[in-house]
C-alpha cells in the first residue's frame, strides 16, 4: 500500500516580508553554507599563500557584485545602496585585515580565518538591541559565504537562468541573490532564514513580489516541483494543498488583486472617517532613495526618517555637508508635506567602525540614542545644524529618540539652542519655528508623559520598542517571539495614557511603530485619537482605505470595549472581527471543515 503521507498537504507560518498571494511550483536553491575545514599552516610560504587566496577571493566577490549591480533590474536601481554597502564590507577592517592577521599570526588557512573573524562580528552585533540595524550582520554573513565558495571554487548556480514560472525556495537568499530574480520568472520565494528588516525583505518589496521568511526548515520538506500556495499578506505556506486549500487561496487571490486595483485609485485621498475626522496617514523610511515610494503609494509626508545609515554606511563620522545635502533632498522631494528627521539613535556597537567608543555588557539599556548624543554633544550639534540648515527647504520636524527623563529633552533643547546661536551667527537661514518632538518608546516615558508633553510640540510613540521594553520581550528571539503582544492590555493602556497627556497639553501625537500599519488595529488607534499615523509606504493605500470606511463614534466604541478586554488574545479576536467586517479580503477567514 503507498503512503501518501508525503504529499497530504502542510501548513506553515512564517514572517510576511511582502504582501500578495501566489500558486506555483516550488524551485529549490542550494544556498547552504560552505563546509570549512580546518587546517594548521607551518611555512612562510604557505602563509603567503593562503593570504593571496583570501586576497583573491575578496577581488572575485568585489568582480561578482559589481556586475550584479550593473544588471539590477529596472525596479530596483534606487536600491543599488544595498549592494553598495556589501562592497564596503569587503574592504572593513573589522572583516579583511582580522581575517589576514589570523592567517598569519594564528597560522591557519583562509577559510578557518574567515569565519572566526565572522564570529567576533556577529558577537558584537548580537549585543545591539535595534531590529533593524542587530539584521544588519545578515549582510556581514552573506559576504562571507560568497568569499568563502570562491575560496572553495564553487560556481553559483545564477538565479538568472530559471527559465520556467517558479516560487524559489531556499535556506535564505542574499540581496545579491535576490537583484538576480527575473520576475518574469520567479513569482515570489520562501525561506527559512530572514526577518521583517532584512535587505532581502526590502528588495522583495520593490520587486512587488511576495515573499515569507523566517519558516526554519522549509527547504526540508520541499521537493523540487512541489506545488505551494505563498501568503505574503500573513505569512502562510501550503505545501501541497488539496483541491479545497487551492480553490480557497485563489479567490483570496482574486480578492486581494482586486481590492488592491481599487484602493489604488483612490490612494491619494485623504483619510477621512465617514463623519469627517481627517488622520495623517505618513511613512516611516531609512533612506533618500525611497522618498519616491512615499509619494507613490499615497504617502502625506515622512513621519519617520531614521537616520544612523548615513553615520554606519562609512568608516568615519559623515560631515555636516553631506548631513545637509541628504536631508535638504528629503525636504524638497516631499515638500510641501512635511519630513520629521529622528536625530541620532547610535550606541553601544551601533557606531562608525573607526568611532573609538567602550562596548558595553548591554548596549540595549546603556548608552545609546539621545543618551549617546548627549555624551557626545558635537555628534549631535552636527548633525542638528545640518537639521536646521535643511529646514528652509520644506517643512522640516526635528525628533529625539528613546527619551526617559525631562532632563534629557532639556539638555537636547540647549545643543539645538547653541547650534542656532552658531547659525545666526554665520548668517545662514533656518526655519525658526522648526517643531520639536520626542518619541515615546520607554515605560518611564509613558508615566510622565504629561511633564514631557509640557515641553515639546508633539509625541510619536514608537511602538515596536515600546512593546519590547515594557513586556520583556526579545523580538529576535524564537524561544519568546510569540510573547510580542501589540494587543497586550498594558500596551494599550500605555498609549491610552500618552495620546491624553497630548491631548491635554494640546500637542499633536502619533504612533510610527508597526502597529500603525496594521490593519487589525486600525480601528481602535483612530479611536483613540491620533493626530498621524505613520508606517511602511506600502500599507499606506491599505490604511488609507479602512479609515475612510468607519465613524469616529464606532472607532471610540472600538476602544472602549478593547479595554474592557483582560487578555491580548481576547483584544486581537476582537479586532479580527472587526476588521474581517471591513475588510474581509485581508481577514483570515475561517474557512468550511
Amino acid at each position: 500500500m503507498t503512503d501518501n503521507s508525503a504529499y497530504a498537504p502542510r501548513q506553515l507560518r512564517g514572517i510576511g516580508v511582502s504582501p500578495g498571494i501566489i500558486i506555483g511550483k516550488a524551485h529549490l536553491v542550494d544556498r547552504s553554507r560552505v563546509r570549512v575545514r580546518y587546517k594548521y599552516i607551518h611555512t612562510a610560504a604557505q602563509i603567503t599563500e593562503e593570504i593571496e587566496r583570501f586576497r583573491g577571493a575578496l577581488l572575485k566577490t568585489e568582480e561578482q557584485l559589481n556586475i550584479l549591480k550593473n544588471q539590477m533590474p529596472d525596479q530596483i536601481k534606487e536600491h543599488g545602496f544595498i549592494l553598495d554597502s556589501h562592497l564596503m564590507i569587503l574592504n572593513d577592517t573589522m572583516l579583511t585585515d582580522s581575517t589576514v592577521n589570523k592567517i598569519q599570526n594564528e597560522k591557519i588557512n583562509a577559510e578557518w580565518a574567515l569565519t572566526k573573524s565572522l564570529q567576533e562580528i556577529r558577537h558584537i552585533f548580537e549585543q545591539i538591541d535595534d531590529d533593524y540595524i542587530s539584521s544588519r550582520i545578515k549582510d556581514v554573513q552573506n559576504v562571507t559565504e560568497r568569499i568563502l565558495r570562491n575560496l572553495a571554487g564553487k560556481e553559483p548556480n545564477h538565479l538568472l537562468e530559471i527559465n520556467e514560472r517558479v516560487i524559489i525556495v531556499a535556506h535564505d537568499l542574499s540581496p545579491a541573490d535576490t537583484t538576480e530574480l527575473n520576475i518574469s520568472r520567479v513569482m515570489g520565494f520562501i525561506t527559512d532564514a530572514g526577518g521583517r528588516t532584512s535587505h532581502t525583505g526590502i528588495l522583495a518589496h520593490a520587486l512587488q513580489i511576495p515573499a515569507v521568511v523566517g519558516l526554519e526548515s522549509v527547504s526540508e520538506m520541499v521537493e523540487q516541483g512541489d506545488l505551494l500556495i505563498v501568503d505574503g499578506n500573513t505569512g502562510e505556506v501550503v505545501i501541497n494543498p488539496d483541491d479545497r486549500d487551492i480553490i480557497y487561496y485563489q479567490e483570496k487571490q482574486l480578492q486581494h488583486e482586486e481590492y488592491l486595483s481599487g484602493i489604488a485609485r483612490t490612494s491619494h485621498l485623504p483619510a477621512i472617517t465617514i463623519d469627517g475626522h481627517k488622520i495623517a496617514v505618513l511613512a516611516n523610511m531609512e533612506f533618500l532613495e525611497e522618498v519616491t515610494a512615499v509619494r507613490d503609494y499615497g504617502g502625506e509626508g515622512i513621519g519617520l526618517y531614521r537616520t544612523e545609515f548615513l553615520y554606519l554606511r562609512s568608516k568615519e563620522l559623515p560631515s555636516e555637508e553631506v548631513l545637509f545635502d541628504d536631508y535638504r533632498q528629503a525636504a524638497e522631494i516631499i515638500a510641501p508635506n512635511s519630513v520629521t528627521i529622528r536625530s541620532l539613535d547610535l550606541g553601544g556597537d551601533k557606531v562608525p567602525v573607526d568611532f573609538d567608543i567602550s562596548k558595553e555588557t548591554n548596549p540595549a539599556l546603556g548608552l545609546r540614542a539621545i543618551r549617546f548624543c548627549l555624551k557626545e554633544p558635537q555628534i549631535l550639534k552636527t548633525q542638528l545644524r545640518a537639521i536646521l540648515r535643511a529646514s528652509v527647504y520644506g517643512k522640516v520636524h526635528l525628533m529625539f529618540p528613546m527619551v526617559s527623563d525631562l532632563e534629557e529633552v532639556l539638555l537636547a533643547k540647549e545643543i539645538l539652542n547653541q547650534a542656532k546661536v552658531e547659525l545666526d551667527r554665520q548668517g545662514i537661514a533656518y526655519d525658526r519655528e522648526i517643531k520639536v518632538g520626542i518619541m515615546i518608546e520607554v515605560p518611564s516615558a509613558v508615566t510622565i508623559a504629561e511633564i514631557l508633553a509640557r515641553h515639546v510640540e508633539f509625541f510619536s510613540i514608537g511602538t515596536n520598542d515600546l512593546i519590547q521594553y515594557a513586556l520583556a520581550i526579545d523580538r529576535d528571539n524564537e524561544h519568546v517571539a510569540y510573547l510580542f503582544q501589540p494587543f497586550h492590555p498594558a500596551i494599550l493602556r500605555m498609549i491610552h495614557q500618552v495620546v491624553n497627556a497630548a491631548k491635554q497639553a494640546g500637542i499633536q501625537v502619533a504612533i510610527c511603530g508597526e502597529m500603525a500599519g496594521d490593519p487589525l488595529c486600525i480601528p481602535f488607534l483612530v479611536g483613540l485619537g491620533l493626530d498621524q499615523l505613520s508606517m511602511n509606504a506600502r500599507a499606506i493605500p491599505l490604511i488609507k482605505n479602512i479609515i475612510r470606511l468607519i465613524t469616529m463614534e464606532e472607532a471610540r466604541a472600538d476602544f472602549e470595549n478593547m479595554m474592557r478586554f483582560e487578555t491580548a488574545n481576547e483584544v486581537r479576536a476582537y479586532a479580527m472581527e472587526r476588521t474581517m467586517s471591513l475588510v474581509p479580503e485581508f481577514g483570515e477567514k475561517v474557512r468550511q471543515q
